[in-house]
């Protein structure tokens, strides 16, 4: 058996790529950009009509003082951070100026204000700094680059986060270096306890705020206006607040975040429906806590989830983004790299009788190949853990004498890959990532000769598993307000959003607005996920339309007019 598995096999190594790769990370530097912007200034915000036309009908709802809990959604992150502007700018915000139409006075409208121009990347992975040795990374914002596009040659925009200058601290999420992002104002009398990237199950733990221990569930952006960190909840702080309407919004980041880590349960658990259900139920109805038993008299709007993979956090990148020259495919697709890899594949197929391999195992392992050409669109190659585990068989490859025992330690990172199709979802963030260099080697460069983590990438099994968490979360939250149907109003805001992927665009008071990142029509901020101003000007509109049909109330529709869309690139760092 030895003799005719060592004829079908010329595998010779897989250790590191000798030689290769140092021109790809240059090539690679375009790549993963933002669709051609269309370079048009966007409408500065119209003069304030808003109240124009109001009626002045509160109808059965109580505006007196108006809350809000939620996640980043109701915060006002745009551009993947907390920044003062985005705050200022918040769909409560916002929604908190159309009811000052109905209840004929000026109300303040009381957030936690984080005090900084930037803000904190919620998107990039930074230590809480002990120093200032590297600068912060806030906000993003679209910015071209310094190379071409390898299909167009132009240069393009793409979401850059902005670095504050060495030193200063002030989005720093660290107490004892930057004491001002605690918020010191009364929290009894703040309108809104969003906190973003929160669950359900984190509104309903005091582990949220506790500083001290800092446990899973943790986190600084509820600790920093907590009522009592490491006692108080964020549930009960909205209580205490003492509201006569609320807007809640919770839920999203218990399929998002799971969806966002590329569907890896050790950066962010998928809830299950049942806890969802018991965890946002208690929001509303939990015996001595929820919003409806401290006060009987408090109504509410519930909002449900969109579609996340249409939005362009999760379409702006292709399956297919790797650009690569003549040189880097020779070098990848020799003996010594992937045509080796290859030749192992082939060996496994051609005795597979031998080594107990189906024919179903024959046919995945056919797929599994890795083929690289000279062109801009290579897809990339990506761990799967719904692939079967090759380990077995190329261990019986070296038992059986067709390779060497290094051979085999070069084939361990390559036990179940396979290069990406069109049904995985790469999410944005990803695209920063791959074609970076591990431990700054240029032969192992990730996506290309590295594997792509799970973190990375969202399999089609991912996806059905987050499209079913959502179907089955909106079911939820559609039964809680039958339940209360007298107090709870429902906003569709899958509708909305789907409504406007379908049309493509849609007309609101002379502005018009597309589901996507660019401007001037665009209504997502630069991260993809979150609305710009103008956004959530759009979706305050979908929870005042709620609003109204449920309380017989008068408040106007949001004048998107009166809200900035996203601005253009600016220039390239130099």
């Amino acid at each position: 058996m030895n003799s005719s598995i060592n004829q079908t096999l010329t595998f010779t190594t897989m250790k590191a790529l000798k030689y290769i790769l140092y021109s790809m990370v240059l090539v690679f530097a375009g790549a993963c950009t933002q669709e051609v912007i269309d370079l048009k200034e966007p409408e500065p915000p119209a003069p304030d009509t808003s109240c124009e036309d109001a009626e002045g009908l509160t109808g059965t709802a109580n505006f007196t003082k108006f809350v809000a809990i939620g996640n980043s959604f109701v915060a006002g992150v745009q551009g993947g951070a907390l920044f003062t502007d985005g705050q200022n700018n918040s769909l409560p915000a916002i929604i908190n100026r159309q009811m000052d139409c109905v209840r004929g006075s000026t109300s303040t409208f009381k957030q936690p204000t984080i005090g900084a121009s930037l803000g904190w990347n919620l998107f990039i992975t930074q230590p809480f700094l002990s120093d200032n040795t590297k600068p912060i990374l806030g906000r993003m914002l679209l910015q071209y680059g310094t190379t071409p596009d390898c299909a167009t040659g132009a240069v393009s925009a793409k979401p850059t986060p902005q670095a504050y200058a060495p030193g200063n601290l002030e989005a720093l999420p660290n107490p004892t270096f930057n004491p001002g992002f605690i918020y010191t104002g009364s929290k009894t009398e703040l309108n809104n306890f969003a906190v973003p990237a929160i669950t359900v199950g984190q509104a309903l733990t005091p582990a949220a705020g506790d500083w001290t221990n800092q446990p899973l569930g943790f986190t600084p952006f509820y600790a920093r206006f907590a009522s009592n960190p490491g006692t108080s909840m964020i549930l009960t702080d909205i209580d205490a607040a003492g509201g006569s309407f609320a807007l809640v919004w919770l839920g999203l980041d218990d399929f998002f975040l799971y969806a966002a880590f590329g569907g890896d349960p050790t950066k962010a658990p998928l809830t299950s429906s049942g806890d969802f259900q018991t965890r946002i139920s208690a929001i509303f109805a939990h015996p001595s806590i929820g919003l409806f038993t401290v006060n009987p008299n408090m109504q509410a709007v519930v909002g449900n989830f969109p579609n996340i993979f249409a939005m362009p956090h999760f379409t702006a990148v292709s399956y297919n983004p790797v650009p690569l020259d003549q040189a880097t495919v020779t070098a990848l697709m020799g003996a010594a790299a992937f045509g080796g890899y290859n030749t192992a594949l082939d060996g496994l197929i051609a005795n597979a009788g031998a080594f107990g391999i189906s024919d179903e195992l024959k046919a995945e392992i056919a797929t599994r190949k890795v083929n690289y050409t000279v062109s801009c669109t290579n897809k990339m190659l990506i761990i799967d853990e719904t692939l079967t585990d090759l380990g077995p068989y190329f261990d019986g490859l070296q038992g059986a004498g067709a390779i060497s025992a290094e051979q085999r330690a070069g084939l361990v990172p390559y036990e179940q890959v396979r290069q990406t199709t069109s049904t995985d979802i790469i999410p944005l963030s990803t695209g920063s990532f791959i074609g970076t260099q591990v431990g700054g080697n240029p032969l192992l460069v990730n996506g290309v000769s590295v594997p792509l983590a799970d973190q990375y990438v969202l399999i089609p099994s991912e996806i059905q598993e987050i499209n079913n968490a959502r179907t089955a979360y909106n079911a939820v939250i559609a039964g809680l307000a039958t339940n209360f149907t007298t107090k709870l109003a429902l906003a569709d805001v899958d509708a909305a959003l789907n409504t406007l992927i379908t049309n493509k665009a849609a007309i609101y008071n002379g502005v018009t607005i597309t589901p996507n990142i660019n401007p001037p029509t665009g209504i997502y901020s630069e991260d993809g996920v979150h609305p710009n101003t103008r956004g959530y000007a759009f979706l305050s509109r979908v929870f005042i339309q709620a609003i109204n049909t449920k309380f017989g109330s008068s408040i106007p529709l949001t004048n998107l007019g009166d809200y900035q869309a996203t601005g253009l690139p600016i220039p390239a760092a130099e």
